[in-house]
């Protein structure tokens, strides 16, 4: 017979999954530091407190599922707290950066943000953001994504609000795109691409968003990896190459 846990196991466990709740919220003041740096003006600090959000998003699930938070702090709903820190991550701070910025033509700025905004939370309550097999049901709204593309790539203001608006389109598109830590196809290529796109990103906003040639490359290759990605999804290749992983 399984012996029940003591009192001072539970009090432990429910210590532990509170604690992945606050590390999730955490990523709430993050954005609001990004937010303020970014209504100054100061984008290279915007993202690097989102690179810090990031990366708490990156760990924060991993921990949760080993610290079992719906049952040891389950009056927490951990995906809507998830939810309502990456709307502030993903699509307001980056939204208040763009329209702050000179990338994007000022009478179109203010308006595309509007738009951005109220199509990504549309988005996010979306009960079919995600497939069964954990792909993104259209363009994930990660505009803090795009965002940092457009401040080191500087591309003409109308091609950056053509690809803004693109982008919000696309997340009501039939197209998927891969979650690069949850989705089994090509997983240890993908964590791998990742782990180089965080790199170059690092660099770039490392030096003030400042790219040289080899950091662009960089960002181009592992973005254009992710955009293709979806290609394999069905592709025996990437089911030979998933049934050759040791994992």
């Amino acid at each position: 017979m399984r012996q029940a846990p003591s009192k001072p196991s539970l009090r432990a466990g429910r210590a532990f999954g509170l604690s992945v709740h606050v590390l999730t919220a955490s990523g709430a003041a993050t954005a609001v530091l990004a937010l303020k740096a970014a209504i100054e003006g100061d984008f290279t600090m915007t993202f690097a407190w989102l690179g810090v959000a990031l990366f708490i998003d990156g760990i924060d699930g991993t921990l949760a599922r080993a610290a079992r938070v719906t049952e040891t702090a389950a009056f927490i709903d951990g995906v809507v707290l998830d939810l309502v820190v990456d709307f502030l991550t993903y699509v307001i701070v980056p939204v208040v950066a763009l329209w702050r910025s000179d990338l994007i033509p000022a009478p179109l700025s203010f308006w595309i943000g509007l738009v951005i905004t109220v199509a990504s939370a549309l988005y996010f309550a979306d009960s079919r953001m995600k497939t069964p097999d954990l792909w993104f049901r259209g363009f994930p709204a990660i505009f803090n994504v795009l965002a940092l593309y457009l401040f080191i790539f500087r591309l003409p203001g109308f091609a950056n609000a053509a690809l803004l608006l693109l982008a919000t389109m696309l997340m009501f598109a039939p197209l998927v795109f891969v979650h690069p830590l949850r989705v089994e196809r090509l997983r240890n290529v993908t964590v791998v691409v990742t782990m180089a796109w965080l790199v170059f990103a690092g660099i770039a906003v490392a030096n003030g968003l400042v790219a040289g040639f080899l950091v662009k490359a960089g960002l181009v290759a592992t973005g254009l990896y992710f955009l293709a990605l979806p290609l394999m999804r069905h592709s025996p290749w990437a089911e030979d190459a998933q049934d050759a992983d040791p994992e």
